[in-house]
C-alpha cells in the first residue's frame, strides 16, 4: 500500500467538510457542528463547513491546517493540525461572522464549554481525524499523525495534544498506539445530554 501525505488545498474543501462532520459526530447522530449551525441536515452542514474551510479568516477549520493522505493516488484520510495560540476562539468567531452567522451559536455551545480543555501557547493541537471506510484506518492515520508531529516539531513545539470524546474507543486506541497518553478528562451531565457522551479526554505526546 503506497501512502502519500500532502497539504490540503482549497479544492479539497468538500472532502474536508465531510471529514469534519464525521469526526465531530464520531458515530453519533449529533456533533458540535450540528449544534453550532443549529441543524442536523447533512447537506446544509456540509455546505456551511465547506465555506468555513475557505474563509478569508484562517480559523482552526481552515484548509491550510489540514493534511490529506492518499493511498495509490486516491484520497483516503484527513487530519487537522493547528496552533491554538494563533487559531484562537476570537479568530473562529471572526470566520463565523464572515459566513454571516450571528452569535447565537455561542449560547448553544454552553455544554461544550463545560468540558473543553484549555490549551497553552506551547501546545500544537490535532483534530478532525478521519479515514474513508474502504481503507486501513491505522496505517493511514499513522502516516498522517507522524507527518503532523514533524510539522509541529519544525514549528518549535515539543508538546502535541488532541481531544477525544469519552466512549470513542477506536479513536482512543489509534492515538494510544501512536504514543499518546491520557492527561486529563472532563465530564458533564449537560454535555452528555447534548451529545450522548460523558465528556472529553485530552491526550498528549512529547516530541
Amino acid at each position: 500500500m503506497n501512502i502519500k501525505i500532502r497539504k490540503a488545498t482549497e479544492k479539497d474543501a468538500p472532502l474536508l467538510a465531510l471529514s469534519m462532520l464525521e469526526s465531530s459526530r464520531s458515530g453519533k447522530k449529533k456533533g458540535v457542528f450540528d449544534v453550532i449551525f443549529d441543524t442536523t441536515d447533512k447537506k446544509t452542514l456540509l455546505e456551511r463547513l465547506e465555506k468555513l474551510t475557505t474563509t478569508q479568516t484562517k480559523s482552526y477549520c481552515h484548509f491550510t491546517n489540514f493534511l490529506v493522505a492518499s493511498v495509490d493516488a486516491v484520497d483516503a484520510g484527513f487530519l487537522c493540525g493547528y496552533e491554538p495560540r494563533i487559531a484562537t476562539y476570537e479568530i473562529f468567531t471572526k470566520a463565523m461572522e464572515e459566513l454571516g452567522c450571528d452569535g447565537g451559536y455561542k449560547d448553544r455551545l454552553s455544554s461544550y464549554r463545560l468540558v473543553e480543555p484549555e490549551f497553552d501557547k506551547k501546545t500544537f493541537l490535532l483534530d478532525f481525524m478521519a479515514v474513508k471506510d474502504e481503507f486501513n484506518e491505522f496505517s493511514v492515520l499513522k502516516e498522517l499523525v507522524q507527518k503532523s508531529l514533524l510539522t509541529a516539531r519544525l514549528k518549535g513545539y515539543r508538546i502535541v495534544q488532541t481531544m477525544v470524546e469519552i466512549g470513542s474507543v477506536e479513536t482512543m486506541m489509534v492515538y494510544k498506539k501512536l504514543g499518546f497518553s491520557e492527561i486529563d478528562e472532563r465530564r458533564s451531565k449537560d454535555y452528555e445530554e447534548e451529545y450522548g457522551r460523558p465528556g472529553i479526554v485530552r491526550l498528549q505526546i512529547h516530541l
